[in-house]
């Protein structure tokens, strides 16, 4: 079975990567650029496909974001329920699809199976032909945002969707939810539908801001806490 590698060196030399059909939480407090933690685990390798499914940025900052690690543009499909809601002219094009808002999760589930498809059949006629079947890696930034909009149960269907679908494309599915925003209950919920999940931690009381993040779940096990930095818009994890 395929895996993915990370590019967070700990986690790749000894674990090899995430094997594939693998759900993973990003649970974090505000103000610990979660998101680009998010975008660095879901950025593409040679071969492989990214799509990203924005509640919270537009298209051309989560494009930007993905090509400063490293990624190609024609490797990168969005789904942007962002900017249509200020600019309702838009047109979906091969890699970029547009809902009103992030209360659309029908249009949005829809779009996401789109261009998936999409996807494929690149994979498919590529030349060299890539691995089969072509591997794709999802995030989503952020579910936060969603249940602004929607009540958890709807939120948890429409999650349940999504993660059943990254399992059957033998994917990764990287989603963003903020710690302190929810109760227990509902954090608890959607945790129900992760393989992992990786918790982050912040510590401002010392002169500078010190981020960290262990993922939970792991092949059955918790990693030691991983520090990791976000400067100038650009991430870089500790080895």
């Amino acid at each position: 079975m395929y895996t993915y590698e990370t590019g967070i060196p700990m986690i790749d030399r000894e674990y090899g990567g995430l094997r594939a059909a693998t759900n993973i939480l990003i649970l974090a407090p505000p103000l610990t650029y979660a998101e680009h933690l998010a975008y660095w685990l879901a950025c593409p390798r040679a071969g492989e496909w990214t799509v990203a499914i924005s509640t919270d940025e537009r298209t051309a900052d989560v494009v930007d974001a993905f090509r400063r690690y490293g990624a190609g543009r024609r490797q990168i499909g969005i789904i942007d329920a962002v900017t249509k809601s200020s600019v309702p002219t838009l047109q979906d094009t091969t890699k970029a699809k547009f809902v009103t808002s992030p209360l659309d999760l029908t249009s949005m589930g829809i779009k996401f199976s789109r261009m998936v498809e999409d996807m494929w059949k690149e994979g498919v006629m590529a030349n060299p032909p890539g691995p089969m079947p072509p591997p794709i890696r999802l995030s989503l930034n952020s579910i936060s945002t969603l249940l602004m909009y929607a009540r958890l149960e709807v939120t948890f269907r429409f999650l349940h969707v999504i993660t059943n679908r990254v399992k059957k494309l033998e994917g990764i599915g990287i989603y963003v939810l903020n710690s302190e925003s929810f109760d227990k209950q509902t954090i608890s919920t959607i945790k129900q539908l992760m393989s992992m999940v990786i918790e982050v931690r912040t510590d401002d009381g010392r002169q500078s801001v010190e981020r960290d993040f262990r993922v939970i779940g792991l092949h059955g096990r918790t990693t030691p806490w991983i520090r990791y930095f976000y400067d100038d818009g650009t991430l870089t994890v500790e080895g």
